[in-house]
């Protein structure tokens, strides 16, 4: 890694964590530092269960129990176990908690327009989009990729919003049993893998492979990114993954079809090297048939 660019993040870091008082121990005015008032936004009016923040904020567990202590110590947080399932437990806010959230929406309003009136219409405008591409870049860096089970919560959840999509957007529905097979047995090593993306340990994308042993020909399949991550960049990182894989595995020709409705899919394709060949298998639900040699 350049030092250059090095040095660039971590200027970046100093200008906005002075610029929006992260380094006072009163954030906002208020008399509680910027983590306790991050997670009263966090619980909501609804209020959130203690481990989907964990998650969500990548807190450790020990130092978010010492921030809800203190909110509840304050009389701002209520932590409630499920009656249930003993391991699960729930934050909400009081009323005077939903009161303090109130006022810290508030002065956030107020921050994010003393950041923006000293400048002018074209200077806001491109700072909230340049704002805006900052935020996506450094979602796309927390997304990790790894070989997953195809029998997992996870593997399913992204397999099942993947049938649903085409099944909406194919001009004839989906039906995953007609197609050509991907069974969770193709997709276990050493016959496949199954990438799971993740942004925060939610399931936000996947892909596969199918492996022939003795042949150098590796299928690509079930490419999906939620709708949400969408913009990001994963599905050239989760494609380059892929053929990573299947490299490894000794495959030097990568294969894959698609749908005509899937207009985004095929331009990834052909910019990340794929040529349109022949159809050189019979999927019902396939209008284009890419390969792609190294």
């Amino acid at each position: 890694m350049e030092q250059m660019l090095i040095d660039g993040v971590r200027r970046f870091n100093r200008t906005v964590t002075q610029r929006i008082g992260a380094l006072n121990d009163a954030y906002l005015s208020r008399a509680r530092p910027l983590g306790q008032a991050r997670l009263l936004w966090e619980i909501g009016p609804d209020g959130c269960e203690v481990r989907a923040l964990r998650k969500r904020l990548e807190l450790d567990s020990g130092y978010l129990s010492r921030l809800l202590r203190s909110l509840e110590t304050d009389g701002l947080v209520k932590v409630e176990t499920d009656e249930g399932d003993g391991r699960v437990r729930t934050a909400h806010l009081t009323a005077p908690g939903r009161a303090e959230r109130s006022v810290l929406d508030q002065g956030s309003d107020e921050l994010a327009s003393s950041l923006l009136a000293p400048l002018t219409d074209r200077q806001r405008e491109r700072l909230v989009t340049a704002m805006a591409q900052v935020e996506r870049l450094l979602s796309s860096s927390q997304v990790e990729i790894g070989a997953t089970d195809p029998r997992t919560a996870e593997a399913r959840h992204c397999l099942g919003a993947y049938f649903a999509e085409l099944a909406e957007r194919f001009d004839a529905g989906f039906d995953p049993l007609a197609g050509i097979s991907a069974h969770d047995a193709e997709l276990t090593p050493p016959a496949g893998v199954l990438l799971v993306a993740t942004l925060h340990d939610e399931p936000i994308g996947c892909g596969a492979l199918k492996l022939h042993a003795g042949d150098d020909i590796a299928e690509i399949k079930r490419m999906w990114i939620s709708r949400d991550a969408r913009g990001l960049g994963l599905g050239r990182r989760l494609l380059t993954e892929l053929e990573t894989h299947a490299a490894h595995h000794g495959a030097r020709t990568f294969r894959l079809e698609t749908n005509r409705s899937l207009g985004e899919a095929i331009a990834l394709y052909r910019s990340c090297g794929y040529r349109e060949v022949d159809p050189f298998n019979d999927e019902p639900y396939a209008h284009h048939w890419f390969e792609k040699t190294l």
